[in-house]
């Protein structure tokens, strides 16, 4: 089964930190693009962060300079590192990851299940 386990959401109060991950199971041949996304109340999902399999990276603009993207291709996982975090960042997080299983369809686009990060004093 096609399978992404995120971890690391929780409280925090503004101006603090927090580090999520996102790690792929299965037999896997390659990962292209990984990502993290976000959905706010009332609002639609959109992109946080971006890595390409070269490591080049991409922001939004509203945490450009806060968080951090990363990749560890050996443990199929990336991480979103999390700083001065504000009230505004309040959203379920997700990750996305394009994966290949090695079965001749290229690339699947694996979602995880989401978690929640609360910003508030």
């Amino acid at each position: 089964q096609v399978q992404l386990v995120e971890s690391g959401g929780g409280l925090v109060q503004p101006g603090g930190s927090l580090r999520l991950s996102c790690a792929a199971s299965g037999s896997i041949f390659s990962i292209n693009a990984m990502s993290w996304y976000r959905q706010a109340p009332g609002k639609q999902r959109e992109l946080v962060a971006a890595i390409t399999s070269g490591g080049f990276t991409n922001y939004a603009a509203s945490v450009t300079g806060r968080f951090t993207i990363s990749r560890d291709n050996a443990k199929n996982t990336v991480y979103l590192q999390m700083d001065s975090l504000k009230r505004g960042d309040t959203a379920v997080y997700y990750c996305n990851e394009e994966v290949d299983y090695g079965l001749g369809v290229g690339y699947l686009e694996v979602w995880g299940q989401g978690t929640l990060v609360i910003v508030s004093s």
